[in-house]
């Protein structure tokens, strides 16, 4: 961004004191800085400095020695350049009615090393250099994603022993009814004040923001964005997003969680993803209708194909690993299926110029340039070596009897760890650093887990 876009912008925008400056780790934590506005021109010249091993820190926010990125190499600064596009004015801490009314702006950052070359550990990085890989191909992503979360009361009691609790939280979450209300209206006009600035700030923020629905648990709903031509730009919509989320319903005193399964007995929280290729003339690969049906079967195939290697990327907590459950509409096996809802990529039913994938197997608090730099290299595997898929599912995934259902998916994220850190495909598709880097990561939040006795292990055994 120039000086003269960047004075422009402040000048459409004179009541601006901060400016939040937003990274997003390799486990999707969006971590950050707030600064002076005039903090703004360095964002995009030279950058500004965090150190390389924010990129290497646990779900926590602990240092994880093992990643390397830590004292034991001198803890390296970075630098950290504004993104272009990504500058926006929000309408927090005051929900002010007009854009030129802000007093914060948001800006998302990418990392590069003191050499100013792009850091391998940072997750745009990742996904900056697998679109290079297909553009050289003549190969253009346009992709959108689907984000649910729920919107929960916190009451600020002392959460206690809680069967099944986290012992270092403070603040109760207030668990949801029992009324589904999907697809309801009533229930989308009942949280209208967090809805309003949602669309508020997505507006403010230029997100394709196409729908918002009730889904299928209570206080569980969905933002569905359109498509963009631009991957990076694509993925960028999903980290606004979910800060705009989280603001709009911390300023109404809800808490939103993007936690892929907050309630054993309830749905979870899934990130679905839509992608197809276009030419360099911008017409859809998959529309051809010479060889379009071959090249959109060929995709599937490599996604299919590397699904279980990349488990880790598209379930990447813990807890993620109890959204897979059989009978949840999220995928058990990699399989696939035209209009098919029970399958981990689906081929919706669509107009040729509008053929697609929808991948269907990530957790809403997956990071989403992972995400899609997995998806983009295993289509681009499929379509390289011109894989054949299995045979498409008809039916329900779930049930035994059906044909097709493929292979299991990693259940835990111990077994995603060790089919991911020993992936070809991975260190292909993700780079060497971001492969040690993330399996160390979960690695040592796994370690974790395993030294505490929660507080339902204590009312069971003690």
């Amino acid at each position: 961004m120039s000086k003269l876009d960047t004075k422009t912008f402040l000048s459409n925008h004179p009541n601006l004191t901060s400016l939040e400056l937003v990274l997003t780790d390799p486990g999707g934590v969006a971590r950050g800085k707030w600064a002076p506005v005039s903090t703004l021109n360095k964002a995009f010249a030279e950058g500004v400095t965090f150190p390389l091993s924010l990129h290497g820190l646990d779900v926590w926010g602990n240092e994880v020695s093992e990643t390397g990125l830590h004292i034991e190499s001198g803890d390296l600064d970075g630098f950290n350049r504004g993104v272009e596009g990504t500058l926006v004015a929000v309408p927090w801490p005051n929900d002010c009615a007009e854009e030129h009314e802000a007093k914060t702006a948001q800006l998302i950052l990418q990392t590069y090393t003191d050499a100013k070359a792009p850091f391998m550990g940072c997750a745009r990085t990742v996904l900056a250099r697998q679109v290079e890989v297909l553009a050289a191909k003549g190969r253009y992503p346009v992709c959108a994603f689907e984000l649910e979360f729920h919107l929960l009361k916190v009451d600020g009691a002392p959460r206690g022993n809680t069967p099944g609790a986290g012992a270092h939280v403070t603040a109760a979450i207030v668990p949801p009814g029992d009324a589904q209300l999907m697809y309801g209206l009533g229930a989308l006009a009942e949280k209208y004040p967090v809805f309003s600035m949602i669309e508020k700030a997505a507006r403010w923020a230029g997100l394709p923001v196409d729908t918002v629905v009730k889904e299928a648990g209570p206080d569980q709903f969905e933002v569905n964005l359109t498509h963009r031509a631009d991957a990076l730009r694509a993925a960028d919509d999903v980290v606004l997003l979910k800060r705009i989320v989280v603001e709009a319903a911390r300023a109404q005193g809800l808490r939103a969680t993007f936690m892929a399964k907050p309630f054993i007995d309830q749905p979870g929280n899934g990130m679905h993803v839509h992608v197809s290729l276009a030419d360099g003339a911008g017409v859809n690969i998959f529309a051809d209708p010479t060889d379009g049906e071959t090249a959109l079967s060929s995709a599937a195939a490599g996604l299919v194909d590397t699904m279980a290697e990349m488990a880790l990327v598209f379930i990447n907590t813990r807890n993620g690993f109890r959204r897979m459950a059989e009978g949840s509409y999220a995928p058990v096996f990699a399989n696939w299926g035209e209009n098919n809802r029970s399958v981990a990529v689906r081929l919706p039913a669509a107009p040729a110029p509008a053929r697609r994938l929808e991948h269907r197997v990530s957790g809403a608090d997956a990071n989403p340039y992972l995400v899609l730099a997995a998806i983009l290299a295993g289509i681009k595997k499929g379509l390289d070596q011109k894989l054949t898929p299995p045979p498409a599912l008809i039916g329900n995934a779930y049930d035994p009897e059906t044909a097709n259902r493929g292979r299991r998916l990693p259940a835990s994220m111990a077994e995603a760890v060790a089919l991911f850190e020993t992936s070809p495909f991975a260190q292909k598709a993700l780079g060497s650093t971001m492969v040690h880097t993330l399996a160390a990561i979960k690695q040592a939040e796994l370690a974790r887990f395993e030294r505490d006795i929660s507080a339902f292990e204590m009312e069971t055994y003690l």
